[in-house]
């Protein structure tokens, strides 16, 4: 009985050992500690390979959450199934790129080159893209607020080299 009482008081411990563990992190300097997520660990683990010239490269389903990619140069990249939340992608070269089924939400694509990109079926609720060159854009299918789509199909032109598509068509302009 005096066993058994031992080894359940040395589990009891170990547990409010490991649970003090975890939150000691929050009590360090005064200041809370933040959580993270399991998705931000795998952005920030994306985000370690990544150069300002990422031109031509297979980035399908890579997850960029919170990135500061200004002026990152993404020109001809496969960013299919790419997640880009709360992204900054200011001034950024994405001409040519495919961006299919891509995810942007809160992302700011102002002043980016969209020359020629592919954004059928993105998610892009809640992005920006004041002064966005959008020549040849193909957004078929995509969600974008009505305030952002008004706002690109006042300079939608030019048609798609890979799907044939207008912009203003992609966009259903009136």
């Amino acid at each position: 009985m005096a066993t058994q009482s031992r080894t359940r008081l040395a589990l009891l411990w170990g547990a409010v050992l490991s649970l003090a563990m975890l939150l000691l992190p929050l009590t360090m300097n005064g200041a809370p500690a933040w959580a993270i997520t399991a998705p931000e660990l795998r952005a920030q683990r994306s985000m370690q390979d990544l150069q300002q010239d990422m031109s031509g490269r297979n980035l399908q389903q890579q997850e960029f959450l919170k990135a500061d990619l200004h002026g990152f140069n993404f020109a001809g990249s496969d960013l299919r199934g790419a997640v880009f939340n709360g992204t900054d992608l200011r001034s950024s070269d994405l001409s040519g790129a495919d961006l299919e089924d891509v995810v942007a939400f809160a992302s700011r694509f102002d002043a980016a080159d969209l020359r020629d990109t592919v954004f059928r079926n993105a998610m892009l609720m809640q992005s920006h893209f004041r002064d966005a060159r959008i020549e040849g854009a193909d957004f078929s299918d995509a969600v974008l607020d009505l305030p952002e789509q008004k706002a690109l199909c006042a300079r939608a032109s030019g048609t798609n080299s890979r799907t044939g598509i207008t912009t203003r068509e992609s966009l259903a302009c009136r």
